[in-house]
């Protein structure tokens, strides 16, 4: 019943206004959490895993006050075989993942995508001052194979991490150096036998080494990647990890009828090194440097490449690829026990560049090659105290951002035209984003736990060199704008029961305008040209939680359900002035006219209900409705690029000695025609009256051949569905075999 109600094959608009009976019947039909490692018994539950992102303190998912899920690295790698960061959370809950191409990724978290979602990797923003609205591509330039373990927040996390957190957070946190357990060394004791299964070792005493190589190829776009990677640890004070990664991927082949999508591959090269000193056992000292560079990297949908899908227009760029740079140099000190007082201190000096330029010949063969440099700095103080008053988290965050944008015109013949004024932001710009956060938790009773937190934010935006062609009649002026906001959160925890407990409270969101929001000059949607906007206030956000989440140990069974309202309040919308630039883009403004809503219901479930057979999958619904212009006059309209209603169900068997596992999936998707002004402007992404649904079922296994080594294969779409992620501008992989194996010396 849940399988045919979820197939997009099914009366599409019989789901328009879901009763909350089918919400609860599908709820309890499907089942979540697809992040779980195999195992031969029932040793711990995805609530059991801990979570720092959601309360900057150490909680199991299952006491903290958020819904939250850690992702960890043996799910994402070792099973899913995932190409990116995104790829990564396609089966958590309440997460879509739009492609604009297939190196152009961008998750929605509760109906919030672009620079409403924020990106932290080891706790420093990804997000920036030139992060654009609507998908963009920039969570993929984080390298997978460096991340231990992804922690996704749901909601408004502005309390703790400032602007734009507003649909959830997102929290790569990386691999770190293997280090000799340091009281064993003081105890006279060697290295050898003292570092977990499943890395060898070459043991000397207070000394570890280890190499290794990962490889993934997948037939779906021809893909090889590669990885090699090293680790020491040299006594207890001091170790060291690395690695280069290498991928190539080909033209996407999509669905049986689509096929093969040309000029659809790109190439990415990474390296990375981190290193720990530990002078004492209470003392961390980390100094890590990552490097992300991506080349030719298509927006697919947008050139004459591009095929229709089920009535999508076709783009007539004869090319528009995009070379993407990340580098990100941090310096990070954590002490512990720091004072009788002080529980924990922690202050990170990070530089973070990000760096873009993207070469697009129109139809007439004009060219325009257009770039932008954002170099951001980073200071980033936080502190814990345990006090009679309950655990307080509180501390100062502070980042400064550089841009430098700039462009170039050729001629049809090729021949050099001019050098522009700017790029797609202004040149010459600055961005500030300053940050102070209290946030106590304690509790009333036994059983009832608050977390309540304040956070003052200020932000300035100091814009020259707006103006993209001074020559002409429209004048743009310097911008040098400040905002600030106070947010609040106030959120509970009952314990029904140990491990049963109702959660939710109430969290506010705050975004800031940025350098993208007022001074862009660039293509937005099916061909829109956007211009540059002054005089905007911040975006306001009121977000209401009610949920639950149980651990049934009799039954080995873990679940947890929630539903969010969350209140939208001076959105920055798009509209059309009127005026068409350059013959045939109609140019949009913006302006603080948003005002609406969007509400859903998420569940998930694992259950392991036979020896080693565990039964998992998810379900989620989400609605919404924003104040938008049309035809010159502001009406409320469906929220742009709502995910559909969806879920995921899945089978696992491990073997008695977990050295075998197989599964298998079905995501499901209903028919999504609940569309925003925009949405049905973007022709080149969404088709004419909606992104139908699919059923994509999947078979993958894993052998771990020793300690040493792993193989993992797959067969992904095994009926070679052709399908695309709602929103998205390319169809998804077709019928597609991978193998992926991990080898450690």
């Amino acid at each position: 019943m849940a399988l045919a109600l979820l197939n997009g094959a099914a009366n599409p608009a019989s789901m328009k206004n879901p009763t909350p009976t089918f919400i609860l019947l599908a709820s309890i039909a499907t089942a979540a959490f697809a992040q779980t490692d195999a195992t031969t018994s029932r040793e711990s539950s995805p609530l059991d895993a801990v979570v720092v992102t959601a309360t900057r303190l150490d909680q199991d998912i299952l006491s903290t006050p958020y819904t939250a899920h850690v992702i960890d690295r043996e799910r994402f790698l070792d099973q899913r075989a995932a190409r990116t960061l995104p790829d990564a959370l396609l089966e958590t809950p309440g997460v879509m993942v739009q492609r604009s191409g297939y190196g152009q990724a961008s998750p929605f978290i509760r109906g919030f995508t672009g620079f409403r979602t924020l990106t932290l990797i080891d706790g420093i923003r990804l997000n920036n001052a030139v992060y654009r609205e609507g998908p963009n591509q920039y969570s993929a330039t984080l390298d997978l194979f460096t991340v231990d373990h992804l922690e996704v927040v749901k909601g408004p996390s502005s309390v703790l991490y400032g602007s734009d957190a507003i649909g959830g957070t997102i929290n790569a946190l990386t691999l770190s150096p293997e280090m000799i357990p340091w009281p064993e060394i003081h105890e006279g004791k060697s290295a050898k036998g003292l570092v977990e299964k499943g890395g060898p070792i070459q043991a000397a005493d207070d000394f570890i080494a280890h190499v290794g190589a990962r490889y993934r190829y997948a037939t779906a776009e021809d893909s090889h990647t590669v990885r090699g990677e090293f680790a020491l640890g040299i006594t207890p004070h001091f170790g060291i990890i690395g690695g280069v990664t290498w991928k190539d991927f080909d033209d996407l082949r999509g669905g049986d009828v689509i096929g093969l999508q040309e000029q659809s591959g790109y190439t990415d090269i990474d390296g990375d090194i981190k290193l720990l000193f530990r002078p004492n056992k209470d003392v961390d000292i980390t100094a890590a440097f990552q490097r992300v560079e991506q080349n030719n990297v298509p927006r697919w949908h947008s050139t004459v490449f591009s095929k229709s899908f089920d009535g999508t227009t076709l783009g007539t760029d004869l090319r528009r690829e995009l070379d993407q740079l990340r580098e990100l140099a941090y310096l990070q000190t954590e002490i512990r026990d720091a004072a009788p007082w002080l529980d924990k201190v922690k202050l990170s000096l990070s530089f973070h560049r990000q760096g873009e330029e993207q070469d697009r010949i129109r139809d007439n063969g004009r060219r325009e090659i257009v770039g932008f440099q954002d170099d951001q700095y980073g200071v980033l103080l936080g502190m814990q105290s345990t006090t009679r008053v309950g655990t307080l988290t509180y501390g100062v965050e502070y980042y400064h951002d550089e841009v430098q944008s700039w462009g170039r015109r050729f001629r049809a013949d090729g021949s050099f035209d001019r050098v522009l004024s700017r790029g797609p932001v202004a040149d010459d710009s600055s961005y500030d984003l300053l940050g102070l956060y209290v946030q106590d938790q304690f509790k009333i009773t036994e059983k009832f736990e608050i977390t309540a937190g304040l956070r003052y934010s200020w932000a300035q935006v100091d814009a020259k060199k707006i103006d993209p062609d001074p020559s002409d009649a429209v004048d743009y002026p310097d911008i040098n704008e400040s905002f600030d906001a106070f947010t609040a959160s106030l959120r509970f925890r009952y314990d029904l029961m140990p491990s049963w407990n109702l959660f939710g409270g109430v969290s506010q969101g705050f975004r800031a305008p940025n350098l993208s929001d007022v001074t862009t000059f660039d293509l937005a949607r099916s061909g829109e040209r956007e211009v540059p906007a002054t005089g905007l206030d911040p975006e306001k956000y009121v977000s209401f939680e009610i949920g639950s989440k149980a651990r049934i140990d009799q039954l080995k069974l873990s679940l947890y359900a929630a539903y969010y309202y969350t209140l939208i309040d001076n959105q920055i919308i798009g509209f059309r002035t009127g005026r068409v630039l350059n013959g045939n883009e109609p140019e949009v403004s913006r302006t603080n006219a948003g005002d609406g809503f969007i509400h859903g219901v998420e569940f998930g479930a694992e259950w392991q209900f036979y020896k080693t057979f565990t039964l998992f999958g998810n379900f989620n619904w989400q609605e919404g409705e924003v104040d938008t212009f049309v035809n010159g006059s502001i009406t409320a309209k469906p929220a742009s690029r709502i995910a559909p209603l969806s879920g995921l169900v899945g089978l696992r068997w491990a073997s008695a000695d977990g050295r075998f596992w197989l599964e298998g999936t079905a995501q499901l998707a209903r028919h999504q025609d609940r569309l925003s002004v925009g949405d049905t402007a973007d022709t080149q992404r969404i088709p004419p009256g909606g992104t139908r649904g699919y059923s994509v079922y999947s078979l993958r296994g894993g052998w771990n051949i020793c300690a040493n080594a792993k193989l993992t294969a797959a067969l992904e779409n095994v009926s070679d569905e052709d399908y695309r992620i709602h929103g998205s501008g390319i169809a998804e992989p077709g019928t597609n075999f991978v193998i992926s194996t991990h080898i450690r010396f």
